[in-house]
């Protein structure tokens, strides 16, 4: 009999579900959040001095990594099994990493398993032009690399910025089109609540529009004047907000980001966790 694309689907979400849910269970139970950081936020020390980074990095009470890719890879110049061990060795967990979905993808796709991680998240998108024709092909794309991802035992996803959030003549929102188009059993998106509201968009909308599609976010807050992101209460984002509403979005895990700093990221990064005890 055909294994048709139908069928690979309906025998998968029920697994994927079932992580879903042990994830989300896992998240909201957990009396003290088990926050992650996204590694671009220490992009200049992780390729000067990746395990040390990583070492003050958990001295933060950091306990989830996802990566980003890098001038030295997607590990820094690690190799992917020994990024693993590091994050292990420091009570930290490789979660997810930021990639290009490229020629590369397939060997991308191996050093993710290689690594043990979870996600494989697409940083930005495959195909240029800011239209419903390139949109589509876009999504189209995800679904399938989604279907990869799924076989490999990963899944999918994309990070959001600023500029999917524009609309096209008719008023269609770009990246509403990506979430119509792709399947929610094979694209997992990856919310930046930062760059969310830099596009004079509110993340609950798309929790109430979409619910349960975002297993990840990206915990940011932007200086709405500055449009680049600053310390956690300085910026526009309601955090106490985003959190009372996590469950409607379907957050497993949240990454904390950060680009632009008042002083170091370690200082940046160290306030944040002292505002996140407070909420």
């Amino acid at each position: 009999m055909m294994y048709t694309r139908r069928k690979f689907l309906s025998t998968t979400a029920l697994a994927g579900s079932a992580l879903a849910i042990s994830s989300k269970l896992e998240f909201s139970n957990t009396k003290e959040r088990s926050l992650g950081l996204q590694l671009y936020t220490f992009r200049e020390q992780m390729q000067s001095n990746p395990l040390k980074t990583l070492e003050e990095i958990a001295s933060l009470g950091i306990k989830k990594i996802e990566s980003a890719k890098s001038q030295k890879g997607h590990y820094y110049g690690l190799k992917s099994q020994e990024m693993q061990t590091a994050c292990n060795d420091l009570g930290m967990q490789l979660v997810s990493g930021h990639v290009h979905l490229d020629d590369d993808f397939d060997r991308t796709l191996e050093e993710a398993v290689e690594a043990q991680q979870a996600f494989l998240i697409c940083s930005s998108l495959p195909t240029k032009g800011q239209s419903l024709d390139n949109y589509k092909r876009v999504a189209e794309a995800f679904n399938k690399a989604g279907e990869k991802c799924i076989a490999a035992g990963l899944r999918f996803g994309y990070h959001n910025h600023e500029y999917e959030f524009e609309s096209d003549e008719n008023g269609t929102v770009l990246y509403d089109l990506i979430m119509d188009e792709t399947d929610a059993n094979l694209v997992h998106m990856e919310l930046d609540l930062g760059w969310v509201i830099i596009a004079k968009k509110n993340p609950l909308d798309y929790f109430k529009k979409y619910p349960g599609r975002f297993p990840l976010w990206h915990l940011k807050d932007m200086d709405l004047v500055k449009k680049q992101s600053t310390e956690f209460g300085k910026g526009g984002l309601n955090i106490r907000e985003m959190l009372a509403h996590q469950n409607d979005s379907g957050v497993e895990h949240i990454f904390i980001e950060q680009e632009e700093y008042a002083t170091t990221p370690f200082e940046s990064i160290r306030y944040n966790m002292d505002y996140m005890k407070t909420l």
